[in-house]
Order: C-alpha cells, then sequence, then structure tokens
C-alpha cells in the first residue's frame, strides 16, 4: 500500500514539472527582460484572462492550475483568472469518463459547464477585486532562495521547480495514503445518493488538492451515486495540486484562505444551479 501510494505521488509529480518549469520560465523572464512593460501588458491582458484561462483548464491534466498558481503568485494574473483556471480544471476527470462508452455528450456537458462556470465567476471576480487590489510582484516568489542572485533566467526557473517539486512529491504521498487507508467505500457512504448537501460534501471532496478527487468523483457519477449537479461541483472545486501550489508560493496566508473559500463557494452554488436546472 505505501509502496503504491508513493509511486502514484512519483507519476503525480512527474506530471507536473513541465509546467511548473514554463511557468517559473516564464515568471523569470519577464522579471529579466521586460521591465516595467510587464505591468503595462498584464494590465491590458487582464480582461481576457478569466476567458482563456477557463478553456486552458478544461483541458484534461492539472498542470495548468499548478501554472496558474505560480503565475498568481507572482503577480502575472488576476484572482479572476486564476478562479476561471481552477473551476474549469478537469484533471483525470475527463479521461476517466472517455473509458466508458457512451460518454460523449456527458462529456461535452461537464466541459461546457465548467467552462462557463469558470468565464462566469472569473469575469466577476475581476469585476468585483479592480479597486483596492494588493499589487503583487515577481519577486515575491524569490524571498530567501537566493535565486535571484543568480544570473540568467533558466537556473533559478530551475531551482523554483526543483524545490517546489519535493514538496509536491511529499504532499502527493501524504495523500495517497490517507486516500489507500480510508477506502473508497467510507466516501461513498459520506456522499449518499439524493440529498440536499451532496454539492457540499462534493465539493470537499473535489478539494482535496490530489488527482485521485477527480477520479473518485467521476466514478461516483458513472455508478449513479452523485447526481449531475453534485458532480460538478465536486470538479469545479477540484484544482488538482494546484491549491497546494498555492499556499505554498503564495504570500499572505490569509489570502490564500480567501481563494480556498471563494473557490469552494463558486463550486458548491454552480452544483446548486445545475441541480435546480437539469
Amino acid at each position: 500500500m505505501i509502496l503504491d501510494a508513493f509511486l502514484d505521488a512519483v507519476l503525480d509529480t512527474l506530471r507536473t514539472i513541465p509546467f511548473l518549469f514554463a511557468a517559473f520560465l516564464l515568471i523569470e523572464a519577464i522579471e529579466h527582460y521586460s521591465g516595467s512593460f510587464s505591468s503595462r501588458m498584464l494590465a491590458k491582458m487582464g480582461k481576457a484572462g478569466p476567458f482563456v484561462g477557463a478553456v486552458l483548464g478544461c483541458i484534461p491534466q492539472c498542470g495548468f492550475s499548478v501554472a496558474a498558481a505560480n503565475l498568481y503568485s507572482g503577480g502575472l494574473i488576476t484572482l479572476g483568472t486564476l478562479l476561471a483556471v481552477f473551476l474549469s480544471t478537469s484533471d483525470e476527470a475527463v479521461l476517466v469518463l472517455l473509458a466508458h462508452p457512451g460518454s460523449g455528450r456527458v462529456i461535452g456537458a461537464l466541459l461546457l459547464w465548467k467552462v462557463v462556470i469558470g468565464m462566469g465567476a472569473g469575469c466577476l471576480m475581476d469585476l468585483l477585486v479592480r479597486k483596492g487590489k494588493e499589487e503583487k510582484h515577481i519577486e515575491a516568489l524569490c524571498r530567501n532562495c537566493g535565486c535571484s542572485d543568480t544570473s540568467g533566467v533558466f537556473r533559478p526557473a530551475f531551482q523554483h521547480t526543483v524545490r517546489l517539486a519535493v514538496y509536491l512529491l511529499v504532499f502527493t504521498f501524504c495523500l495517497n495514503l490517507l486516500l489507500e487507508l480510508t477506502g473508497v467505500e467510507a466516501l461513498s457512504r459520506l456522499l449518499g445518493k439524493d440529498t440536499v448537501f451532496q454539492p457540499f460534501l462534493a465539493a470537499l471532496l473535489g478539494m482535496i488538492p490530489n488527482c485521485a478527487s477527480s477520479v473518485l468523483i467521476t466514478e461516483l457519477y458513472l455508478a449513479g451515486g452523485l447526481s449531475f449537479g453534485a458532480a460538478a461541483a465536486g470538479l469545479c472545486a477540484g484544482a488538482g495540486v494546484g491549491l497546494a501550489v498555492l499556499f505554498r508560493t503564495n504570500h499572505p496566508f490569509r489570502e490564500n484562505l480567501k481563494i480556498l473559500l471563494l473557490l469552494y463557494g463558486s463550486a458548491v452554488a454552480a452544483g446548486l444551479l445545475l441541480g435546480a436546472l437539469l
């Protein structure tokens, strides 16, 4: 059991490394070469951020949520863009559905609703927090790490990637082991069918920063244990390991808690709305 949990953690971590390195390369390149122009450029691109983020997030891989967490920590994307990516992140859910024949319509509906929810929540968030938003700086990622003393962009990006990959490996291993000890059956009983609390409980399950939670939610939905609204709530709240990366790289800690609550509230609201409409 321990070996399986460790191997799964290694595979999950390896899948995120390219996204981590690409995000840190972008951050370092902007810091070293663009200067003050980056602020003006990002201000112009900010309005389109939630739309682009929601579309990219629906790609079945949690690496985009990892990249978004890093970019937000460096001040390169808005809170609305981050929320849009987190809400639309599909993780392994689409891959699980593809393994079941005749699930094309379910996949289409799920991706469409997640993109719409991500866009709507992201745009609304940017409108609400436009005034008085705390300015972030790329240098915040380099606090006490010494990478700013090096030249070029590859070495600092590599240092950040290695540190974060080790953190993710340990974090994911602990979560995988916990899921193995708890068991899928016990979680299924906690998410009892046809209860009004399904979206709330499914969203809590989805917020576990691990790809296994999206797989579990999808399997429960296919087995009839979750309604479409509850499954959507759980999958919208499931930002993969992006949440773990956010808490590691972004400061202050209180801001991360607010983002966590915003993600949970948006996912539950979407699940309740879909449950009433469908």
